[in-house]
């Protein structure tokens, strides 16, 4: 059965979206205008911490703190990272012909964002433990 829609959480998602995108937008703004490296390399850290910290927070607020987890986990970690900017910079890539540097920045961007994942879950089980929430 699907859980009901908390459309009083709705407001908190939207405030930690703006924030997690004026973040992003912070450092990656500077290196708009195609794929230069700099905004492949920050494409990748940006989702690779993002990817951690969402971890971090799943694991280690649980379900006991649904509003925070909906302004940092939803919203400011969903407006942080990036998919369709990476999707957008592969396309670049491929489109460019340089179809060896998107497989690799497909598989660099994969591979970190998958650690920070795990990383981020196992940091915040561990805080998790020790506070007394079950994961």
């Amino acid at each position: 059965m699907r859980a009901p829609i908390r459309w009083g959480l709705l407001p908190l998602v939207f405030a930690g979206g703006v924030l997690g995108v004026a973040l992003r937008a912070a450092l990656t703004l500077p290196m708009q205008g195609g794929f230069t490296f700099g905004l492949l390399v920050a494409t990748i850290g940006i989702n690779a911490v993002g990817s951690g910290l969402l971890g971090f927070l799943v694991a280690g607020l649980g379900d006991a703190h649904p509003r925070r987890r909906a302004f940092l986990g939803t919203g400011v970690m969903g407006g942080f990272t990036t998919y369709s900017g990476f999707a957008v910079l592969l396309g670049e890539l491929a489109q460019a012909g340089l179809i060896l540097y998107a497989a690799l920045f497909a598989a660099l961007a994969l591979l970190s964002a998958g650690a920070g994942a795990i990383l981020g879950l196992q940091a915040g089980a561990k805080l998790a433990r020790r506070r007394g929430i079950a994961p």
